[in-house]
C-alpha cells in the first residue's frame, strides 16, 4: 500500500505519538509498503529528519504551544496538503493524534476521495482541567468528535479510550494497543550495581517513569516518601522538573534516560507506580511489565487494559492515594508476592510484540479502503462542521 502519515508530532520530540510511528514506519518499511511523513517542522537548532525507514519526512512551518514548547503546531492550507497526497497517489491517509494538522488533513483526504484511519492517543480536552483552562474543555472534544466523525475508520489504544469515542457518536471505532520490545525490556537488564547506588540495605526501588508535567500527576508519589524500606526515583525530565524535585524531596531523580540506561533502570526497580489519570494507553507501565516489575496504576484510562488487578500489579480509584500508598506497603514487605506478580507481568506482555500490533494495523487500513468504497458506492459523505483553511 501507499500509505501517506500526518503526525502532529515527529522526531525530534520524544513521547508516546512519535515512538508508535517509529516502530510503525519501521515494520510497513519491513513489508514492503511506500510511506510518506508530513509532520510539523523541527524548533529552531533542532535536528529536522528527513528520512525515517525509508519514508520521506515533509515539514511544514509550526509554532510553539504557549506554555508547552515541546508541543508545536501547524496549520497548513488544506490545498498544500492535497497537493502532497496527490503527488503521492496515496491509498490511504493515517492521522496520528489529529488535532490542528490531521484537522486540516482530513478536509484534504474528504476533498481528494481517500479513506482515512485516525488514531486517538491523546486526551487533550481533559488537559484543559490541569492546565486551568477548563472553559474550553468542551470545544476541544468538539473538535475530536468532529475528526473522527468524519474519518473512515478511528483507532484507540484501549477499551476505555474506544469507549470514549462511541460515547461521544463515534461508530466505527477498533482498538489499536502499543506493542512493547520483549528483548529491550527485559529482566535480564536488573544490575544490581545500579541498585546498590541508590538504596540502603533492605530498602525496596519504587519508581516512575515518563514526562514530568502537570498532566502525569508525578507529585502524587509524595505519599510514599514517608513509607518506611521505600525509596522512590523518578526517570524523566519535563516542565515540571525543578517543581518536583522540591516536592519531593526524598527522592532520586534521574533525568531522561535512554538506550541501554532506560531499561536498565526500568529492570532494576521492584515496584513501578504510574500515577497519571489521563493516559489512553501508557506504555512505561508494558515495558515496566516487560521487565517483569509488578505495576501500580490508576483504574483509568489504558491502565484498565493492562493490569491485571491482585496478578500483575494493583489498580486504585483515581484520587485514592491512601490506596495506592498501601498498594506499595503490602508488596514491599512481601517480596515472593513481588516476584509472583512480576513474572505474570513478564507473561502478559508475551502477544504484545510490536510485529504483533502492527500487522492490526494494515488489516484496519484495508478496512478503511473497503468501507470508503462502500460509502462512495452509497453516496455517503461525512459531515464536516468546521472550517478549514483552504
Amino acid at each position: 500500500m501507499r500509505i501517506a502519515v500526518v503526525a502532529e508530532s515527529f522526531l525530534p520530540q520524544a513521547n508516546g505519538v512519535t515512538v508508535t510511528l517509529l516502530r510503525l514506519l519501521e515494520y510497513l518499511a519491513a513489508n514492503g509498503d511506500e510511506v510518506i511523513v508530513l509532520a510539523p517542522a523541527a524548533g529552531r537548532g533542532q535536528d529536522s529528519v528527513s528520512v525515517y525507514a525509508g519514508a520521506s519526512v515533509r515539514r511544514f512551518r509550526a509554532v510553539p504551544l504557549p506554555g508547552y514548547s515541546e508541543l508545536r503546531l501547524s496549520t497548513p492550507r488544506v490545498r498544500t496538503l492535497e497537493e502532497h497526497l496527490r503527488c503521492f497517489d496515496a491509498d490511504v491517509v493515517h492521522l496520528a493524534a489529529p488535532f490542528m494538522l490531521g484537522w486540516q488533513a482530513i478536509g484534504a483526504a474528504h476533498t481528494l476521495g481517500l479513506p482515512s484511519v485516525a488514531v486517538y492517543q491523546t486526551e487533550v480536552p481533559s488537559y484543559a482541567k490541569r492546565y486551568k483552562v477548563r472553559q474550553i474543555e468542551p470545544l476541544l472534544w468538539r473538535r475530536i468528535e468532529d475528526i473522527h466523525k468524519s474519518a473512515t475508520l478511528s483507532l484507540a489504544p484501549s477499551s476505555y479510550a474506544c469507549q470514549q469515542l462511541i460515547d461521544r457518536g463515534v461508530h466505527r471505532v477498533a482498538v489499536w494497543p502499543h506493542g512493547v520490545d520483549r528483548e529491550r525490556f527485559s529482566p535480564v537488564h536488573r544490575d544490581e550495581a545500579l541498585r546498590t547506588s541508590l538504596l540502603t540495605d533492605g530498602e525496596v526501588l519504587v519508581g516512575y517513569v515518563g514526562r514530568l508535567a502537570r498532566e502525569k500527576q508525578v507529585e502524587d508519589l509524595a505519599v510514599l516518601q514517608q513509607l518506611p524500606g521505600v525509596r522512590v526515583v523518578v526517570v524523566g525530565d519535563g516542565p515540571r522538573e525543578e517543581w518536583l524535585r522540591r516536592t519531593l524531596p526524598g527522592a532520586v531523580f534521574t533525568g531522561r534516560l535512554d538506550g541501554a540506561e532506560l531499561p536498565r533502570m526500568m529492570a532494576s526497580l521492584d515496584m513501578f507506580v504510574h500515577t497519571g489519570e489521563m493516559d489512553t494507553f501508557a506504555q512505561t507501565i508494558q515495558e515496566a511489565q516487560a521487565c517483569g516489575v509488578p505495576v501500580i496504576a490508576p483504574a483509568r484510562g489504558g491502565p484498565i487494559d493492562l493490569v491485571q488487578h491482585g496478578e500483575t500489579g494493583f489498580l486504585y480509584q483515581p484520587g485514592q492515594l491512601d490506596a495506592m500508598r498501601q498498594y506499595v506497603a503490602t508488596l514491599a514487605a512481601n517480596p515472593v508476592r513481588r516476584a509472583e506478580m512480576g513474572l505474570a507481568a513478564r507473561d502478559s506482555t508475551a502477544e504484545r510484540t510490536w510485529e504483533a500490533v502492527n500487522h492490526q494495523v494494515t488489516v484496519h487500513y484495508r478496512n478503511a479502503i473497503s468501507f470508503s468504497a462502500r460509502d462512495r458506492a452509497a453516496g455517503h459523505r461525512p459531515a464536516r462542521r468546521w472550517l478549514l483553511t483552504r
